[in-house]
């Protein structure tokens, strides 16, 4: 690196290639709010007083289907329903949903039902980017819900947390840059490995196999080799490397290796969410978002069904039904849900007739044109549905409700202007979300659910 070379031209990668921070560096610029990244030049952000301080987003990577969870449709026949044909009354009186879900069906005084998402789009990438940004695809790649509330909720307003503002568990959505233009910094920090493991192996904190003593000597043996830093021990590039590393290793021996041990919570608490991935995923985002995460994605993989999909979903479903419910009562007992959104939803849902013949064997394709969402807590009222899909569920019959309709009405919850302006070291004179189009159907935000 050259004498000359300015702080905006330190990136990610040259410290890797140097080999000064390397992986638990990464996240150490990621989980602090100086060192590396004081370098991005983002303009004030502003939010204002708002009901929830905290998003738990459940990700259905590949689509759910809505009428095997919480639109069915018994009286549409055995081509739309399957086996799933006998759906169950939930705690609040005239709200039916999936045979599947009986534990859920006991919490949906806590959550609200939304059976009228639409975008019209099948592809996975496309319907994706639509559904987590509130925006159609363009020249330009916008942030998704996660970036934008950690843009307004996270360092550049004093957030202090000891892990990132924007987490997901367990990998990346993958379809596209969640944190688009506004860039690295807003993006996620992705765990890796597995909640339900012994441990719990998290990127740059967690390296099972290597004891905590080897860790030691790593950091002694890359502090012997780094000669150029000792040759330059005042120039505040090497001192904001040096608290870089060192609230990396924080991370790794402090608080935050203790906060992703999920066996502090006890055998029994674990059980009750589900001694698998979601369910213990759902258990470590009531934990983060008690330390006050404001963004937490579980990315919740398995439900791109073409083929087979009633086997898929005896499986599936229990899964679901254990780990949200769990996850919906403990934040009501613990006094959280009020403050955080709990946000269900796919990218789209799945082709209500199913496709009987081979090679799909009773599997459900892509659907965009009608689906579901689940909102709850965080200002959301529960126990209501908004919207009515047809009696196949084929289309919407009543109150359309668009991605951009649903993320505006979260922001609002949060204190994030949807209309207001959004900031970036780009320049770009760009709104947290697209004006509404005026030839657009349905009734905007959902007011008839959000607490006034």
């Amino acid at each position: 690196m050259k004498r000359k070379e300015t702080q905006e031209a330190i990136t990610r990668r040259k410290l890797l290639k140097l080999g000064l921070c390397g992986s638990v560096g990464a996240l150490g610029a990621l989980g602090t709010g100086g060192a590396l990244g004081a370098l991005a030049d983002t303009r004030a952000t502003r939010t204002v007083a708002s009901r929830a301080k905290s998003v738990i987003q459940i990700w259905m990577w590949g689509g759910p289907a809505h009428l095997d969870t919480f639109d069915p449709k018994p009286g549409a026949g055995d081509d739309y329903c399957g086996p799933l044909k006998n759906p169950i009354a939930t705690n609040v009186d005239g709200i039916r949903i999936g045979e599947a879900l009986p534990l859920l069906a006991r919490q949906a005084d806590k959550y609200s039902i939304i059976r009228s998402m639409t975008h019209g789009v099948n592809a996975h990438e496309t319907a994706s980017y639509i559904t987590q940004t509130g925006r159609e695809p363009g020249r330009l790649v916008y942030p998704s819900a996660g970036a934008v509330v950690s843009l307004f909720k996270g360092y550049d307003q004093g957030y202090k947390g000891i892990v990132p503002p924007y987490i997901v568990l367990t990998t990346p959505q993958g379809r596209f840059s969640e944190a688009g233009f506004l860039g690295q910094r807003y993006k996620p920090f992705a765990t890796g490995g597995d909640p339900n493991g012994k441990p719990f192996v998290v990127e740059g904190i967690v390296a099972q196999g290597i004891s905590d003593q080897r860790q030691r000597a790593r950091r002694e043996l890359l502090h012997s080799l780094d000669s150029l830093g000792k040759a330059m021990p005042s120039d505040p590039r090497f001192e904001a490397l040096d608290l870089c590393e060192q609230n990396a290793y924080d991370l790794m021996f402090g608080d935050a290796r203790k906060l992703f041990d999920l066996t502090s919570e006890g055998a029994e608490i674990q059980e009750r969410y589900g001694r698998n991935t979601f369910g213990q995923s759902c258990l470590m985002a009531r934990r983060l978002v008690e330390i006050g995460v404001p963004y937490i994605t579980i990315n919740y993989k398995g439900w791109d069904t073409h083929k087979q999909h009633f086997e898929t979903m005896r499986r599936k479903l229990p899964e679901l039904d254990r780990g949200m419910a769990t996850l919906l009562g403990d934040l009501s007992d613990r006094g959280l849900l009020d403050s955080t959104i709990v946000w269900w939803s796919g990218e789209f849902g799945r082709s209500p007739k199913i496709q009987w013949d081979p090679p799909w064997n009773g599997g459900r394709g892509h659907y965009g044109r009608c689906f579901s969402a689940v909102v709850a807590g965080g200002g959301f009222k529960g126990g209501a549905v908004v919207g009515e899909s047809d009696d196949r569920g084929v289309a919407v019959a009543k109150r359309p409700v668009s991605p951009r309709d649903l993320i505006a009405s979260m922001y609002e919850l949060l204190g994030i202007d949807p209309d207001g302006p959004l900031p970036n070291s780009r320049g770009l004179d760009v709104r947290v979300l697209p004006e509404r189009e005026k030839k657009a159907e349905g009734g905007g935000r959902l007011k008839e659910i959000m607490v006034s």
